[in-house]
């Protein structure tokens, strides 16, 4: 089947941003003494940081405010901004199918910092939709960002592709009826994440 709809996943699929997502949380880390490791957070790949607070919160019994650290590691995260690569072998797609499908990202970060990072990228224009955390209730591994996404592209979720890099992003595209691109497959050893 050819897709008539491409969705793609933005940090670790569009744009090399793990690893400086991984320095914002180092820092908050030390600065308010929660336990994280790099495996733990790109385990998390995909998951709302306010969500990860929470989690961390309950795992670790601790009362951190989600919405004041996920702000934090936003701002500490904006901060890295130009050190963001494009991952251009996923990027390339988007660019070869612009004008032929309709494109969108279905993000779990927040609207101000991927329309920030794509500006930066320069790629916004290759999208017609963006869907961030903010505009679906349940978080991936669940399949809403996905199925807005489709929704708002106007294409049934039957009749897209979808990339991702996580194992709770493509949880999330298989559970939407989505075909399901792994782009670690795709990248090799070229992007670690």
């Amino acid at each position: 089947m050819y897709p008539e709809g491409l969705i793609f996943d933005f940090d670790g699929t569009l744009a090399d941003t793990m690893p400086l997502h991984w320095i914002a949380w180092s820092k908050l880390r030390d600065h308010h003494g929660f336990q994280l490791t790099r495996e733990r957070l790109y385990s998390m790949g995909g998951i709302p940081s306010r969500d990860i607070v929470a989690i961390l919160n309950q795992e670790q019994g601790r009362n951190l405010d989600p919405l004041a650290l996920a702000k934090e590691k936003e701002g500490t995260y904006l901060s890295l901004l130009d050190q963001v690569e494009p991952i251009n072998a996923i990027l390339n797609i988007a660019r070869t199918q612009h004008e032929k499908i309709p494109l969108a990202v279905a993000s779990g970060g927040t609207r101000r910092v991927i329309e920030t990072v794509m500006d930066h990228l320069k790629i916004r224009p290759l999208f017609q939709v963006i869907v961030t955390s903010e505009d679906v209730i349940r978080q991936k591994p669940a399949p809403d960002i996905f199925l807005e996404a489709a929704r708002r592209l106007g294409v049934e979720p039957a009749k897209c592709r979808a990339f991702e890099d996580t194992d709770i992003g493509l949880a999330a595209i298989r559970s939407a009826g989505m075909e399901a691109i792994d782009v670690r497959q795709i990248l090799g050893n070229d992007v670690k994440n």
